[in-house]
């Protein structure tokens, strides 16, 4: 893509989803993310009705008198998107690519994120890490994170959500708010998305393309694996062939939902044909 039609998708994708960021999000946003840490301000007298909770001993040990620990809400987050590049991002039959899709909802979290006066680190990852963009604040910061969305070529097509949770675990220490987008075409990460949730507040924003769910009555139909690249001829005009599609695609998100459930962490499923506006909204809203 040349710079001229690079710049003008990212100037497109800037002027929506900025607009929703102060529209809609903002206010969403800080009630879901801000606040939840508290920050060790001052100590101050004890005062009657005061939580004995919140005593600090060492100073009251020190001055013979009860001193208060007082804290404030953080007010500065740090935000991480852990992306998912691997080659099936580049699928999409309803309104959006797989990975056009990621790119506004990136863009909207990015906002919102310096919005409230956070900073926005991004992982792109494969089965390898692909690229690292350190957390920062502004415009400018956020232009490059869409220019890069846009335009990023990774070096692999293959999915390792182990390897990309693994790197964030090890590199980023403070705990953080951590957005993993990724289509969740991977089978073993469970261990690893245990140990992150524990560390960061994490949420998963999974995607996916309703063609992915079911087989439509079309034939026989050459598919290739955009990860692999692998071909294998399927017969769709066999009912058992689509029925056992269908039950596999089904069981296998259930299991993936029973294992955000069972670690606590929290998750929207996003098609390439919805609003994402309104799963986003009703994610926001659950958590605040």
């Amino acid at each position: 893509m040349d710079t001229t039609e690079l710049l003008k998708k990212v100037r497109r994708i800037e002027i929506k989803t900025k607009g929703l960021t102060q529209h809609i999000f903002a206010g969403e946003y800080h009630s879901a993310f801000k606040g939840k840490g508290m920050a060790f301000s001052e100590v101050r007298e004890y005062q009657y009705g005061d939580d004995i909770r919140s005593i600090d001993w060492n100073v009251t040990a020190r001055f013979n008198h009860p001193y208060m620990k007082i804290f404030e809400e953080e007010r500065e987050l740090t935000v991480m998107l852990l992306i998912d590049v691997s080659g099936s991002r580049e699928f999409g039959t309803q309104v959006n690519l797989k990975k056009n899709l990621i790119t506004e909802i990136a863009a909207v979290l990015s906002f919102s994120a310096i919005t409230n006066n956070d900073k926005i680190g991004v992982i792109f990852f494969s089965d390898i890490i692909e690229k690292f963009i350190p957390p920062k604040k502004g415009r400018q910061h956020i232009l490059r994170i869409i220019r890069e969305m846009i335009d990023f070529e990774p070096k692999n097509k293959g999915t390792n959500i182990n390897v990309g949770l693994q790197y964030l675990i090890n590199l980023i220490k403070k705990r953080s708010t951590v957005f993993l987008i990724s289509d969740c075409m991977d089978n073993n990460f469970e261990d690893a998305l245990k140990i992150a949730s524990r560390k960061h507040d994490l949420i998963v924003l999974k995607i996916y393309d309703h063609r992915e769910t079911e087989l439509p009555k079309a034939g026989m139909i050459n598919m290739v694996d955009a990860e692999t690249g692998e071909l294998i001829w399927v017969d769709s005009d066999n009912r058992m062939v689509r029925e056992q599609y269908a039950s596999y695609w089904l069981n296998r998100q259930n299991a993936i939902h029973e294992i955000f459930k069972k670690h606590g962490i929290d998750y929207a499923d996003i098609s390439t044909d919805c609003d994402y506006v309104k799963h986003l909204m009703k994610l926001f809203k659950k958590r605040a």
